[in-house]
């Protein structure tokens, strides 16, 4: 697989800890620039800390995804520290439900759409420009398998990452013939300190969680961190459009 990626510079949001965190670090340990960006500015220093304690290259730039004028700032920092764009990996993202659908709140629909959609069409709007500029490109977005399909007691969820694929697969057309691809991921439930924080009290719990997924176990960060990948490398330069599910076999249910 061809993994040319030394020189370039790859933004990654949700970078402070999880999934985010992960692919920043495996960008930055096939020799590109990582701009780590997230709310959560302790957790993005630590990413970028790591990275470079494992001798690459990262910046940390904190960032609202769901505010226009600050995510027009975390595109002229990125090319203000390292002149260029090549590959955005648009993670970030937030699950507040906690009951049916006539049971959310206003200000729950709004607070999740806010970051999960127009979170996603903000990145994308402000970093297409900047893979024009450079000839092309790739865009990595996360959906979820809550965007394949249903997801009780998670309507607004599901309903954002249905948008995330929405958004992607349009992005990918309209950019279609102009070398940049634009694709999204639709992890299961991956080990992250978010799940491990929700499962530790009850790890019977956990246990049914990871029985759901006929591999028998939950995700690892650092395999979701590895599609990421290849859907930015150039092995992946005929695919575009695409949500790939990446979910130990449950959409094969």
């Amino acid at each position: 697989m061809s993994m040319s990626f030394s020189g370039q510079v790859a933004l990654v949001t949700g970078a402070a800890a999880g999934i985010g965190r992960a692919t920043a670090q495996a960008f930055a340990a096939e020799g590109l620039n990582v701009v780590v960006s997230d709310v959560d500015a302790a957790g993005g220093e630590a990413t970028v800390e790591l990275i470079r304690q494992a001798g690459g290259e990262a910046t940390f730039v904190r960032c609202d995804v769901s505010k226009d004028a600050d995510v027009q700032a975390l595109m002229a920092a990125t090319v203000a520290a390292y002149g260029r764009l090549d590959y955005a990996f648009n993670n970030a993202g937030i699950e507040i439900e906690k009951g049916k659908l006539n049971e959310g709140s206003e200000a729950e629909f709004d607070a999740i759409m806010g970051v999960n959609v127009k979170g996603v069409w903000l990145c994308m709007k402000y970093q297409l420009p900047l893979l024009l500029a450079q000839g092309g490109g790739a865009i990595v977005n996360t959906a979820s398998i809550a965007g394949l399909g249903a997801a009780p007691k998670m309507s607004i969820y599901s309903a954002s990452k249905h948008a995330v694929i929405g958004l992607t697969k349009s992005a990918a057309i309209e950019f279609a013939k102009k070398k940049i691809r634009v694709n999204a991921i639709c992890p299961a439930v991956i080990d992250t300190d978010m799940f491990r924080r929700a499962y530790e009290a009850d790890p019977k719990k956990g246990e049914f969680v990871a029985g759901m997924h006929p591999v028998g176990r939950i995700g690892r960060v650092e395999e979701i961190a590895a599609a990421v990948m290849y859907l930015c490398c150039d092995a992946a330069a005929f695919t575009t459009g695409q949500a790939l599910a990446i979910d130990g076999g449950v959409t094969a249910m």
